[in-house]
């Protein structure tokens, strides 16, 4: 069964647990994949700064339920205004919903209200809901206070972004699942002198991939200089 999705909005193939680096939220890693998706689990709620994985690990679950032969539907609400609160009606009765960015929906009365039946819904059910956001539940913004209990009620877990070295054997993982070498002293050369948050990261890595491929030349650091250097 595949995951349902709202207009046009798709899952990554790469989003998986297996191509996550999990660095210091190994126990959050863990846990979702052993209770994602699973009858009587209640509301998991992610909360960390961008680039700490949030939409990766939404998008995994939603890989691993559907694996299952469960129905799960991912939502981020960084696009809200695509949608109406509407949509979470004919989510209730899937086994696991992933929403995202759910700060975008903070203070607005009528997405605040639906949220919170969906989760009642969804918790008489014995079935769950997946969240992510950059604040924790006190402090997203949500203004029904009902809500903001509810939220906080489950498992909350705070991601934490990933030092230096993580994010060198984060860029090697990548590169392997991908096919690539990636050297230590090459990825070192990109920590030093590009944009050091992990989604620009993995973009260049994309990047670079393909322009190895063209020239049928293995990552180093003269080629990745050529490369940025021509960028800039």
């Amino acid at each position: 069964m595949t995951a349902q999705l709202p207009l046009n909005i798709s899952l990554r193939d790469n989003a998986t647990f297996s191509n996550y680096f999990p660095g210091s939220n190994l126990e959050v890693v863990t846990y979702l994949q052993e209770h994602a998706g699973l009858r009587g689990e209640p509301c998991i709620y992610l909360w960390g700064k961008c680039g700490t994985g949030k939409t990766h690990l939404l998008q995994a679950a939603c890989h691993i339920v559907a694996s299952r032969d469960l129905s799960t539907a991912y939502l981020p609400l960084s696009g809200v205004q695509e949608f109406s609160h509407d949509i979470l009606e004919g989510m209730a009765d899937m086994s696991l919903v992933c929403i995202d960015d759910i700060e975008f929906i903070a203070g607005q009365e009528q997405w605040e209200s639906a949220l919170f039946h969906l989760y009642n819904h969804m918790r008489d059910k014995g079935t769950g809901l997946l969240i992510a956001s950059d604040s924790p539940p006190a402090s997203v913004g949500i203004r029904l206070p009902d809500l903001v209990s509810r939220l906080a009620w489950g498992s909350v877990f705070h991601l934490q972004p990933l030092d230096d070295e993580e994010k060198l054997q984060a860029l090697q993982l990548r590169a392997r699942m991908r096919g690539m070498d990636l050297p230590a002293d090459v990825a070192r050369f990109l920590l030093r002198r590009c944009q050091r948050d992990m989604p620009a990261l993995y973009s260049l890595l994309d990047q670079l991939d393909h322009v190895s491929l063209s020239a049928q030349r293995r990552l180093t650091i003269p080629l990745i200089r050529k490369y940025v250097e021509r960028c800039r």
